[in-house]
């Protein structure tokens, strides 16, 4: 009789398993056993996985979970947390079954999570059938019981579990793991039993797939509970026995029952479910009366032909007819028709949509429907490369939306189809590579500096292993090989590697179901509390649901507020629509790398690229966007080339020319492979297709054998090939083999062309309207103040002023205020959004404040309290009210007082004396303001950043922009994460030069007790933070006050997805970098007629700062020499200002010199 293993958990017991569901399904076909089970701890994430593992090993897949009961009712959510649950094992017997397990499993989640996702006695008897249940591990009921020594309490559960599944469909679960607690159980559960009649079951509580998994599985339980192996008391699994079994193992630990054996294979073949795939589980959408949905489909394409094109020809009409059958053939009429429903609901509310993302932009169909806003006709974009019959997945249209406004359309789809219907979708966070290397080098409380190094070795790629590492890093391979803790390190982190360690929301996924969503897959909770489904979108789609993508794209936003602040003063509303997108003047701003704010060209790498591309159409940025890319890039030197000198293209056959000529002989993208394998060989669409994903997805079998069809032909495919119609064999050979070469980095054309709207609809607004377009990108940022002075030094750069917030003029949002901008009420600290409401709609009804009490008397019992006002005044934005910060800060707690006083007095209506007096001797009794005059410009400036983050009115480091600029190499925004790219700018290791004024210190002592540091450097944009090592601690201390500005130069230090550091090597102190003053003369002869009188001033002074002469007729220059050096603090500066004019004078700093 043959064995199967029937509770086991895999890897989806997160951070609980390390049993990796293709090793489970190997280890269980190596040991013959023909069944397994799959029963993660109250979740059925990886069942999917699982159940096609089995199919493809021929291993019968039983279905199952081990769910948290609680004692009571599942509502309940108080009480000690060791009572909260018991454990219960519960395997799908048939299709029946597995829908009730998702049922029960939903349930846990949905309405019983307390700790854990918990179902109770209730809902077991409801969703009973086709289940079969095992009492569990020691945490099941019945052993619980059996332990406390309450034997006939146990029965009477065992015999209630029996009822609620039915005779024959709940055993009595024994297990040895060598715990003496089980060895007790066990005697019980057989005398159990005999007196009941209810059958026993043997099983091993796998948690890992081989013995030797014991240590890895170990340093799991200590990533999950934050623990180091060293800590006594921790969670743990003893005696190493929790792995796959085989059959004589299993039958060794249980020889006084082998019946217990014997059942679990009856159990397994009992056990029968069949999931369909590919199968789709569309909604339907309600149609208006009249029409079903194929001819409301038709209806509203036509309608939309008519409206695109003024006179379309045969050739679209032809190309229309061939989509929509197409679309109906495939069965996505009503998928076209609740996409457009939403998109034109989010339209009809005037919420940004984006002109389309991904292949869906080369469907006519959904130009027609406005799904998208990109004609796929003049950028001879494909069809076929989003939907065609050969084709066996759903299409993907994925929709970007306002950024702020994206909710209202999910909520929207939610209201139409029910709550229960829209569900959004499951992700996971796996231990990759680097990731998991630091997780067990803490655990196994390695030095942190050691275990950093190891993970740096390791390249930061997409789908990088550490095995590939190996591999391809030499210097990772002989420490793994020499190093005998390195090479334990790296071999538990392999083990673990790839495992999913959490679960969060997919950023934009929703899944639209035709019932209730947990019909078709088990949900869960997400961190936030919000219900997903189990399954990731890929399998969703596999299993036939329909995902939307809804995506918030800040650029949107950005571009609709800059269209709202234009049309406040232009008469004929701004279309953005209806913009030229040949424009020689934006594609000369562009050309001159002026892109700071323009969609997908403001990285400074994007900047290079199109000063060197010279960009003069659409065509060029489409082909830009997807060159510029890991990959790809290497080909940028050939486009560039190209678009200079066409003359010097070389194609391999004159019908490449038409395909390639828009990218000047370059394979860019996805749809080229289309075209060229169509052209050349005779492919039809649905074929080429095909081609382009085998080529992408590097399948080699299928690569080979489209090669010799490409070549030589196929007649059973109906492809003629290359050699019929007239091209070299060796020519066809060369041109499949660059198509190979290029398809693995070959971009979608449709979605980098619909994004290439959206920049180009930024740099348009930048060059025509720059400064409502940078007011709405200012508004964009407004939560990221590294961002907000970026752009705030772009504006200056513009020559538009940034004037402080202004309770008077100013917005919620950054505003428009006399051709410059104004900074935004709601980038004030402590400044409630409600405030703004309240201020703007006071100003709206009764006009401008003209007072500090004035103010706060028409706000008083509006939410403005003391801070409010204080940050208020800090911020500037009391300017206009006729007094200084320094005079507002002083009174504005008495007016407060006041203004409240009277405010009580006349709620009880009583009187004061200050009723009787007139309204001119009233004047006296007003607040009058000290004369304090201003505060100093270091503390204003301290107090702007205090409260807005950032410096309005100056900067600290303003006078010594220019040296900065001379001298450093690097900016605090280049250690900060690029979008786009994902990483810094500077490179890890990488030497640069930084400079700016500390803000903070913090000193600590190393193991060694000597003394480190860490500082935070602030410089014209933002801050880095600096590590200051012991050695150089100790040289540069003096120099290390707070407020100090210094140019430092060292190592980058910059891990995955984290703002980069700087690892301090020299620091040099501004007022020790050599300057030089130059002075001014009008003309050589002007010189030397006060040359004498110079030499006198400078006899008797002293300094390392050189004296430069500047003549400004001859434009020459004269070094005086080092003999005659000063120290150039403001005495010396002032003296030569009184003697040859102040404007004559300047102070330079000289290049550093390290």
């Amino acid at each position: 009789m043959a064995f199967t293993h029937l509770h086991v958990h895999t890897e989806y017991s997160l951070l609980d398993g390390s049993n990796k569901v293709k090793e489970l399904v190997a280890r269980t076909k190596e040991l013959g056993m023909d069944s397994v089970a799959i029963t993660d701890h109250g979740v059925m994430y990886g069942v999917i996985e699982f159940y096609r593992a089995a199919k493809a090993a021929g291993i019968r897949p039983i279905i199952g979970c081990e769910v948290y009961v609680a004692p009571k009712s599942r509502f309940d959510k108080a009480g000690q947390q060791d009572n909260k649950y018991n454990h219960l094992v519960l395997l799908a017997e048939n299709n029946t079954g597995y829908h009730n397990l998702m049922k029960l499993v939903s349930r846990g989640f949905t309405e019983g999570f307390y700790y854990k996702p918990r179902v109770d006695m209730e809902v077991l008897r409801e969703y009973h059938e086709g289940i079969i249940a095992l009492s569990a591990c020691l945490a099941g009921i019945v052993p619980e019981y059996i332990q406390k020594g309450l034997y006939e309490d146990a029965k009477i559960k065992a015999l209630e579990l029996q009822e609620v599944f039915g005779k024959g469909n709940f055993f009595l679960e024994l297990q040895d793991h060598g715990i003496p607690a089980q060895r007790t159980v066990n005697q019980s559960l057989l005398r159990m039993s005999q007196e009941t009649g209810i059958e026993l079951a043997a099983t091993n509580d796998i948690h890992y797939t081989y013995a030797e998994d014991e240590k890895p599985h170990d340093i799991l339980l200590c990533i999950q509970t934050g623990k180091k192996v060293t800590d006594e008391n921790r969670m743990r699994y003893e005696g190493g026995q929790y792995y796959i079994k085989s059959e004589e193992e299993m039958r060794k630990l249980f020889p006084y029952a082998k019946a217990a054996c014997d059942n679990t294979h009856k159990i397994a073949e009992r056990c029968q479910v069949d999931i369909e795939f590919g199968k789709y589980k569309l909604p339907r959408f309600s149609v208006p009366e009249g029409y079903d949905s194929w001819s409301y489909l038709n209806k509203l394409t036509w309608d939309g032909l008519a409206r695109r094109y003024d006179h379309p020809d045969d050739t679209l009409k032809e190309r229309l007819e061939y989509e929509l059958s197409t679309i109906k053939n495939m069965g996505f009429v009503d998928y076209f028709l609740i996409v457009w429903d939403f998109i034109h609901y989010a339209k009809s509310q005037g919420i940004a949509v984006g002109p389309g993302r991904g292949s869906a932009a080369g469907s006519l169909v959904s130009y027609c429907l406005e799904i998208t806003d990109l004609d796929p006709i003049k950028y001879s974009l494909l069809f076929e490369r989003f939907l065609n019959p050969n084709r066996v997945t759903m299409p993907d249209i994925d929709v970007d939306f306002c950024f702020e406004r994206r909710q209202e359309v999910i909520d929207y789809v939610v209201q139409k189809y029910g709550s229960e219907r829209v569900v959004q979708i499951v992700t996971f966070g796996t231990m990759a590579a680097r990731g998991v290397i630091r997780d067990v080098g803490r655990v196994l409380n390695l030095p942190y500096a050691q275990v950093d190094s190891v993970a740096k070795m390791i390249p930061i790629e997409k789908d990088m292993t550490i095995e590939l590492a190996l591999k391809r890093n030499p210097e990772l391979k002989k420490i793994y090989d020499s190093d005998e803790v390195i090479h334990e390190l790296i071999d538990m982190s392999k083990r673990l590697e790839g495992l999913p360690r959490h679960t969060s929301t997919h950023a934009a996924g929703v899944v639209i179901s035709p019932k209730a969503v947990d019909e078709f897959v088990p949900l869960c909770r997400g961190v936030d509390d919000c219900v997903t489904t189990q399954f990731t979108a890929t399998t969703l789609e596999e299993l036939g649901l329909l995902k939307m993508d809804f995506l918030g794209l800040r650029t949107l936003t950005v571009i609709q507020n800059a269209v709202n602040l234009i049309n406040h003063h232009r008469e004929e509303p701004l279309d953005m629509q209806r913009i030229d997108y040949d424009d020689a003047g934006v594609y000369e701003m562009l050309s001159a790398g002026k892109t700071e704010g323009v969609f997908q060209l403001e990285s400074a790498g994007m900047k290079n690229f199109m000063k060197e591309l010279k960009p003069s159409s659409l065509e060029d940025i489409i082909a830009g966007i997807s060159l510029y890319r890991p990959g790809p890039m290497d080909f940028i030197p050939k486009y560039i080339k190209g678009k200079k000198n066409q003359d010097s293209i070389v194609y391999d056959c004159p019908e490449l020319e038409e395909i390639l000529m828009p990218t000047y002989g370059c394979i860019v993208y996805q749809e080229q492979v289309m075209q060229i394998v169509m052209k050349l060989a005779g492919y039809d669409l649905g074929r080429s297709d095909l081609v382009r994903r085998a080529m992408s997805k590097k399948k080699a079998d299928v690569m080979a054998k489209e090669r010799e069809y490409f070549v030589y032909g196929n007649e059973t495919s109906n492809v003629p090939g290359c050699i019929a119609r007239g091209i070299d064999e060796r020519v066809a050979n060369k041109i499949f083999d660059d198509m190979t070469d290029f398809a693995k980095y070959a971009f979608n054309k449709s979605h980098a062309a619909a994004y290439t709207m959206v920049s180009y609809q930024t740099a348009w607004l930048k060059y025509y309207y720059p400064v409502e377009f940078m007011a709405a990108l200012l508004t964009s940022v407004i939560d990221f103040p590294i961002k907000v002075a970026e752009y705030i030094m772009e504006c200056r750069k513009m020559g538009i002023q940034i004037l402080p917030p202004d309770i008077n003029e100013g917005e919620r949002d950054f505003s428009v205020s006399g051709g410059n901008i104004r900074y935004a009420l709601s980038a004030i600290k402590s400044v409630g959004r409600s405030v703004i409401d309240n201020i703007v709609a006071e100003r709206q009804a009764r006009g401008p404040f003209v007072s500090l009490k004035d103010f706060i008397e028409r706000l008083s019992g509006k939410e403005v309290n003391k801070r409010t006002v204080e940050s208020f005044i800090k911020s500037g934005a009391m300017d206009g009210l006729h007094a200084t910060r320094r005079q507002l800060m002083m009174v504005y707690v008495q007016v407060m007082d006041q203004v409240n006083q009277e405010r009580k007095k006349s709620m009880t209506g009583q009187m004061s004396l200050f009723d009787f007096v007139s309204e001119e001797d009233k004047a006296e009794f007003d607040v009058h303001y000290p004369n304090v005059g201003e505060y100093d410009k270091e503390l204003k400036l301290a107090f702007e950043k205090e409260v807005l983050g950032i410096y309005i009115s100056g900067h600290p480091l303003e006078e010594y922009a220019q040296s900065l600029t001379k001298n450093v190499t690097a900016v605090s925004s280049d250690f900060y994460i690029e979008e786009r790219m994902n990483e810094a700018r500077v490179k890890d290791n990488e030497k640069v030069i930084i400079g700016g004024m500390i803000t903070s210190k913090t000193v600590k002592s190393t193991k060694n007790n000597q003394l480190m540091a860490y500082i935070t450097m602030e410089d014209l944009v933002g801050s880095v933070e600096v590590i200051i090592f012991p050695r150089d601690y100790e040289r540069y201390q003096k120099y290390l006050s707070v407020d100090q500005k210094v140019y430092i130069r060292g190592r980058v230090s910059a891990l995955e997805e984290q703002q980069a550091k700087l690892i301090c090597e020299n620091i040099i102190p501004f007022d020790e970098v050599t300057k030089e003053i130059w002075i001014k003369f009008d003309s050589k002869e002007a010189y030397m007629q006060r040359e004498q009188e110079l030499y006198r001033m400078l006899d008797g002074e002293d300094g390392n700062d050189r004296i430069v002469i500047f003549c400004a007729r001859e434009r020459a220059v004269k070094r005086l020499e080092n003999r005659y050096a000063v120290k150039g603090d403001s005495r010396v500066i002032g003296m030569f200002g009184d003697a040859f004019g102040e404007e004559n004078v300047k102070l330079q700093q000289s290049v550093l010199k390290w």
